[in-house]
């Protein structure tokens, strides 16, 4: 059985942000954590199944229920429901109004939107319920406080009655109850859930028609900050361009001018098999203060302000003179780098400011990507580091960078001095809601775990919440992963949903009892691709947020490398958070300002490779290949029917009639997948062969060395 190695980020907003956009459904805790199954069973909440809470939280609303000193039986069992509904997986919306974090959960009332999608326990005037049931007992302690009210709060052991705060049922409705609408929640009594209708059929994209509008290859594009047309493009060498990317439907392409870069860092940058420019970012606030910034791999070798601290060290107990050569290079000579440059007022060469440095143990797997959240923090997705299984099990190491998403404060840079008292690994300082606040055995810089090599991850534009990474599998599964704050996402205890057996394990293994891994939400097993030409790795995706095709609206796509597949998926039902995944057929228009040539005997374009999606600021979305740039369009352009583009094709960017779903992180079923045997065999119209070892997606050595891939002849890259 062939092992590919190939190279290749939940993000949840603060409380703030959630503050900021109530209309979430998304399964998450309080504390912006997911919620998992209790290692130990509650005794006194009834969440056991998934729970925001662990058995001492349990144990302290237990304690809190106690001290109401509620006699009377039908307000006392309405108080426990309302106070272990801090455990409900939807708690962190429950308890979070639109002004200020609530002390009880939002109560259902009987207001209930026509477009609800919550079940009908959200038909319950429950608010009413406790109102009537409570409203002349003695609560001591009561929650039910005037801080509701903005008044201050009342003393310690403080016995009050509902009554005494609100004198009817509507004025407490009014403070403490809410409706369900499309994409919030409210407290019932019960676990929330929702309706169990299917999402209707013109949500379910059935095709994707593509445009062909540039010839070159390119690792990562990023769209201007200034809401404009104009966008970044990046190739592997270290060639970055500023261009305006055409009108849709205007027939136009890419003009980039090639011998123009707008930066050029190739002489930073090692570029090889598995190693050159990974991604590119730009600052929020980039029109005013011009902060670019580069994430590559440099060789130590070469170049010698290239080097760092290797990632195999002594305080996570690895030592890098016991580490193999890895594809001729020595443990650590490459490095993961980010770098700021300065770009205002104009593009400086140099680099202003060393962001992060990291020697990696092998050549592959070090991911690489860089996104600025919504939270104004950097993310930087960092893979396992290579080797077979991840020998020295680095991604559970919680004292070790790799296999982890990072999380960079960048607008606060540390002194030197403090720099070095914190070791950390460049300029930036740590978020002060990073989880190794609750987390002490893990770095701080760490935001989620356990990931295998993070290839394209990205934050929905209208939720913010959601934070999609596509993970790169070993030998059967590859996954999408929805990523939250102290995430675990089991590699290497797990390949996707099911256990992993390492090979060898010189670092140490990790059982699975000692964890409570997040499985995916989507992906795909290798033996879901053809046959013939196996599967490569995910490259993750975009949900789609543009009207230029409506059917294909809120769906998250992502694709594999070999081009051969993509996928949509779809939360079903709707609010429901379960994710199923429809494989899409793909081809282009025939008006493609640019030809699109096609595998022989089949309508499917010749794509090559699928490297990276982008974004552009009017959220349309890109395929960077091989073969050059492609864009989606308009289904009618390929004679694709979408019931919905008739009325929404051409007006304003607007969100179709139903509501956008919501997601949810799926635990899977700890089940084997079957074994995969990878062959590479693509070809065009136009071919030029060429070795597979020119990208970093690409395994180091061709699953068969009986294959070669062809491609479009117009080849960014030199061979």
């Amino acid at each position: 059985m062939a092992s590919v190695h190939h190279l290749v980020i939940f993000y949840f907003l603060s409380l703030l942000l959630f503050l900021i956009n109530p209309a979430l459904s998304l399964p998450l805790c309080t504390d912006s954590r997911a919620p998992l199954t209790p290692k130990t069973p509650l005794a006194f909440c009834s969440y056991n199944e998934s729970s925001c809470c662990n058995s001492t939280q349990d144990l302290n609303i237990k304690k809190q229920f106690e001290s109401l000193n509620v006699s009377q039986p039908p307000c006392a069992s309405l108080l426990k429901s309302i106070l272990c509904s801090q455990c409900d997986p939807f708690s962190a919306e429950l308890y979070t109004i639109t002004t200020s974090p609530r002390q009880i959960p939002v109560l259902c009332n009987s207001t209930v939107s026509s477009d609800s999608s919550q079940s009908n326990q959200a038909m319950n005037d429950f608010c009413g319920t406790v109102y009537d049931s409570c409203q002349n007992v003695s609560i001591k302690n009561s929650p039910f406080s005037p801080l509701l009210q903005n008044q201050a709060p009342p003393p310690v052991n403080t016995t009050s009655k509902l009554s005494q705060i609100w004198p009817s049922r509507t004025d407490f409705c009014t403070n403490t109850g809410g409706s369900s609408t499309a994409g919030s929640v409210c407290f019932s009594g019960e676990k929330v859930s929702f309706n169990a209708t299917k999402n209707t059929t013109e949500n379910i994209p059935k095709e994707m028609c593509l445009e062909r509008i540039g010839n070159d290859t390119y690792i990562d594009m990023v769209a201007h900050t200034d809401g404009s047309n104009r966008v970044f493009f990046a190739n592997q060498k270290g060639q970055i361009w500023l261009t305006t990317v055409p009108e849709m439907s205007s027939g136009g392409t890419l003009n980039i001018d090639e011998s123009k870069p707008f930066l050029d860092i190739t002489d930073e940058v090692h570029f090889d098999t598995s190693t050159g420019l990974m991604a590119i970012a730009i600052h929020p606030n980039f029109t005013k203060n011009g902060r670019f910034f580069a994430s590559f791999n440099c060789d130590k070798s070469d170049r010698p302000g290239c080097g760092g601290r290797c990632a195999c060290n002594s305080d996570i107990n690895c030592d890098p003179s016991k580490l193999e050569e890895d594809n001729g290079a020595q443990p650590c000579q490459y490095q993961t780098v980010i770098a700021e440059y300065n770009t205002n007022p104009s593009v400086s060469a140099g680099e202003a400011r060393r962001i992060f440095t990291m020697g990696l143990p092998y050549t592959g797997h070090h991911g690489g990507q860089i996104l600025f959240g919504p939270d104004g923090y950097l993310y930087f997705m960092m893979g396992d580091g290579g080797g077979e299984g991840d020998p020295q099990n680095f991604a559970q190491n919680k004292k070790s960078l790799l296999g982890k998403i990072m999380r960079f404060d960048i607008d606060n840079i540390p002194s030197q001095e403090e720099i070095t008292r914190l070791a950390l690994w460049g300029n930036y300082s740590i978020p002060k809601d990073n989880p190794y606040m609750e987390d002490t055995e893990l770095l701080p810089e760490i935001w989620a775990l356990g990931l295998r090599n993070p290839w394209r991850c990205s934050f929905d534009s209208e939720r913010s919440s959601y934070f999609m990474c596509g993970d790169i599998g070993q030998n059967y599964f590859e996954e999408v992963d929805l990523i939250t704050k102290h995430g675990n996402y089991g590699w290497r205890v797990y390949e996707g949903p099911g256990v992993f057996a390492p090979l060898q394990s010189p670092g140490g293994n990790t059982s699975a009892n000692s964890i409570n891994p997040i499985f995916p939400v989507m992906g795909y097993s290798h033996s879901d691709i053809n046959k013939n030409e196996g599967s490569a790795s995910i490259t993750g995706g975009y949900f789609y947020r543009s009207m230029t095709d409506p059917c294909m609206y809120g769906s998250y796509l992502y694709g594999d490398l070999f081009a051969t597949a993509m996928w949509a998926g779809i939360e079903t039902p709707n609010n429901s958070g379960n994710f199923t995944s429809t494989k899409i057929p793909f081809t282009c228009a025939s008006d493609s300002p640019l030809p699109c040539s096609t595998v022989p005997g089949s309508s499917v374009p010749a794509l090559g490779y699928i490297f990276s999606f982008g974004q552009d600021n009017k959220k349309d979305v890109y395929l960077l290949t091989s073969s050059g740039v492609y864009r989606i369009v308009a289904p009618s352009r390929c004679n694709y029917e979408c019931a919905i583009e008739k009325t929404t094709i051409g007006g304003p960017n607007q969100s179709p009639s139903s509501s956008p779903s919501t997601a949810n992180i799926l635990k899977g079923s700890n089940n084997n997948l079957g074994s995969h045997h990878q062959t590479l065999s693509l070809t065009s119209s136009s071919t030029t062969t060429i070795s597979v070892d020119h990208h970093p997606l690409l395994p180091a050595t061709p699953p068969d060395s009986g294959h070669t891939c062809r491609f479009q002849s117009h080849v960014l890259y030199s061979i």
